[in-house]
């Protein structure tokens, strides 16, 4: 057998085992489900209902799942845990936990188990809207310098808003909290052991979505002082560990988890990626100025660019962030493949198959309904996770392909206004990759982006980009190619394109149009919303 990498891609509700050959040959691949998915009612072996969006989920899912996924793949592959070169490691972010100094998940604790806010909390909680307005107000009030690397806003899902919600709503749990850490990283932590000074954090997940930066380090305590006065010292005093980029080894497989996994004792274990971001060298992008789309129950779009601007409404800048020698740039959308589904539900659709045939039969415009996709907040450019969504045009005359279409063209919409603020703010973009669920199971959508964009896509032909990039990482830690732009030409294979009719660019142009104006309207609405407050 020759040698391979695992790719660990942690999703929303599973985690994918990805195994490649240094060539990028998919050699075995499993999902594996976590027992309690997604926790948004109750907490496990209670009925006490959960607060409105909250989101949280069970760590020993990830380890659980992880070894049915991983012992899976390799009996796909017919291979012996002995082949596996190097691990990588993708995870939904910011997703992070409240654990002690050994690692043990607080939730884990007796004492902790009824307290939600002891529990991990997944990506989409949205528990810390208020946080995040404070933040992002004593931030301006104090011209924090860092706040320009992300567009002048912070995010509703980032990693301080959830820690200073648990500070205000459960300060007995923030009291008995020692360590606070992105899944990835506690993953990461899992798999190589070591104490909590030790620990490896990832400079993608710090970068992107915890006000991280190599040069300057996370904001002072004199900012942390401000927000709450037991803040001052948290990053001293409850985040401790060492910093490690994407493909850089964070250590090696200890004998406990590589007997859990059926691998190697002292495999290399690169340092932990955010999973929309493993799709870069997923995708095969080690050339600048391509956007590349991860496109899934969210979207989120990655750049590597020589030019470090500072971009209104972009979600970060992060130098080595995605890949080394580039300003990595991350924007996204809160709901796309979500929408879909609620949308599909919505209208009482079995499946998406008739749907979709009704609504591909549709010209451009979907015969005036107009939507504007906001149903889960709006991310890039606004940063307002508090946004809704609407449809307009609405008659007698239209039907559920109508309203269907209308909301994949939104989406397609929401897309060509990152790209249009991208190069606005100076940043080229110059070529288009889309990776993720969406791009191989609705091409319809897909043809909608390149006719909004007026560009070409290109399409991977792995389904699994996030997870291969992983095991692109994996094979960086183990030190098989000399740097990650060698490792991605050689292990992403050759792609496909969807090609833009001109007549069909100019069809959205009207619709992009219309796009823009209803969101002006709607920031508006929301404005007076918030003054009539």
């Amino acid at each position: 057998m020759s040698p391979l990498s695992l790719g660990l891609d942690f999703g929303t509700e599973s985690v994918r085992a990805l195994l490649v050959d240094l060539h990028g040959r998919e050699r075995g691949s499993a999902v594996a489900k976590y027992a309690h998915g997604q926790i948004i009612h109750t907490l496990p072996g209670s009925t006490k209902k959960l607060p409105p969006h909250y989101a949280l989920q069970h760590p020993l899912d990830w380890l659980d799942s992880a070894a049915k996924a991983t012992r899976a793949a390799l009996r796909q592959a017919g291979a012996q845990g002995d082949a596996v070169i190097g691990i990588g490691v993708d995870f939904t972010s910011c997703t992070m936990l409240p654990a002690l100094r050994d690692g043990t998940p607080l939730c884990c604790v007796p004492k902790w188990a009824r307290e939600p806010l002891a529990w991990p909390k997944l990506w989409k909680h949205h528990g810390a809207q208020a946080q995040t307005d404070r933040i992002n107000a004593i931030a301006r009030e104090r011209s924090e310098p860092w706040l320009a690397r992300y567009g002048g806003i912070i995010g509703l899902e980032w990693f301080f808003p959830k820690m200073l919600e648990t500070l205000e709503h459960a300060p007995r749990v923030f009291a008995a909290t020692d360590v606070w850490l992105e899944a990835g990283d506690w993953f990461v932590w899992q798999l190589v052991g070591g104490d909590a000074a030790s620990l490896p954090r990832s400079t993608c997940q710090a970068g992107y979505k915890a006000m991280w930066s190599r040069e300057h380090g996370f904001p002072s305590p004199a900012f942390f002082r401000a927000l709450h006065p037991q803040l001052e010292n948290v990053v001293a005093e409850k985040m401790p560990g060492r910093f490690l980029a994407p493909g850089e080894a964070a250590g090696t497989l200890t004998a406990a988890m590589a007997k859990t996994l059926g691998l190697r004792a002292g495999t290399p274990v690169s340092a932990a990626i955010i999973d929309a971001h493993s799709g870069v060298p997923g995708a095969g992008a080690a050339e600048p100025d391509t956007l590349v789309m991860v496109m899934g129950t969210s979207s989120c779009h990655m750049l590597n660019s020589t030019a470090a601007k500072l971009v209104p409404g972009v979600a970060g800048v992060v130098q080595d962030g995605i890949l080394p020698g580039f300003h990595g740039y991350e924007t996204g959308q809160a709901a796309v493949g979500d929408a879909f589904d609620w949308t599909r539900r919505l209208l009482g659709a079995r499946d998406f198959t008739t749907l979709t045939a009704r609504a591909a039969a549709l010209p451009h415009g979907a015969e005036g309904v107009r939507c504007v996709d906001w149903f889960n907040g709006c991310r890039t450019p606004l940063m307002n996770g508090a946004l809704t969504g609407a449809f307009t045009g609405l008659t007698l005359h239209h039907g559920p392909e109508h309203i269907f279409r209308a909301v994949l063209e939104a989406s397609a919409c929401g897309l060509r206004w990152i790209v249009d603020t991208l190069r606005e703010g100076g940043v080229p973009v110059r070529r288009f990759v889309a990776t993720g669920g969406l791009p191989q199971n609705n091409p319809l959508f897909l043809q909608l982006c390149a006719d909004a964009l007026g560009e070409p896509i290109v399409i991977p032909p792995s389904k699994q980009g996030p997870a291969l990039g992983a095991a692109i990482l994996g094979a960086l830690a183990a030190r098989a190619f000399p740097d990650a732009a060698t490792a991605i030409k050689k292990m992403v294979t050759r792609q496909g394109e969807i090609i833009v009719k001109p007549k069909n660019a100019r069809a959205f142009v009207p619709i992009y149009t219309d796009y823009r104006q209803l969101a002006d309207a709607l920031v508006a609405a929301d404005v007076r919303r918030r003054i009539g407050r």
